[in-house]
């Protein structure tokens, strides 16, 4: 202990030492709560709008849907005034094929069959028939996170106006 603290009585010291342990764990205290604030995660997103952003990506950056199911305009472009809307194929087989379908349907806003048979198609291939989506489809095999998460998409997807 420090010299000038030497003149003081034993139950001062004491109590002197127990103000400032007191202080201290104060202090310490304060110092851990801005910490754990200062690092504390913002709350997370809704767990459906963070559904919704994952069925998005997959739709738009993964599978690139809109490709077949958004139709074109007179220039070929795509219209997105009417977004996974379904329309004619915008391109055929290089050799005849008759089961090439001619159309596409609609799989944004209400998608063509209730979400269960959706997701079995999108983990399985397998469509409400019992059979494989012909080609031009592509015959996916996701997780079936991603599935409920694409549907979820799918259903909040409706077209520009």
């Amino acid at each position: 202990m420090p010299a000038k603290y030497l003149f003081l009585s034993a139950s001062s010291r004491r109590h002197l030492r127990c103000k400032l342990l007191a202080v201290t764990a104060t202090i310490a205290f304060l110092f851990i709560a801005i910490a754990s604030a200062q690092t504390k995660p913002a709350p997370p997103a809704s767990a459906s709008s963070s559904v919704v952003e994952r069925g998005k990506y997959i739709v738009e950056s993964v599978a690139v849907c809109g490709q077949c199911h958004t139709p074109r305009d007179s220039e070929g472009n795509p219209d997105l005034s009417r977004r996974l809307q379904g329309g004619p194929v915008p391109w055929q087989p290089s050799s005849p094929d008759s089961n090439w379908p001619q159309t596409v349907p609609r799989i944004g806003g209400t998608p063509p069959a209730p979400d269960a048979d959706v997701i079995k198609l999108l983990t399985t291939g397998i469509w409400t028939s019992g059979n494989r989506l012909r080609a031009p489809m592509p015959q996916f095999r996701m997780e079936r996170s991603d599935a409920e998460a694409v549907v979820a998409y799918l259903k909040s997807a409706t077209p520009r106006r």
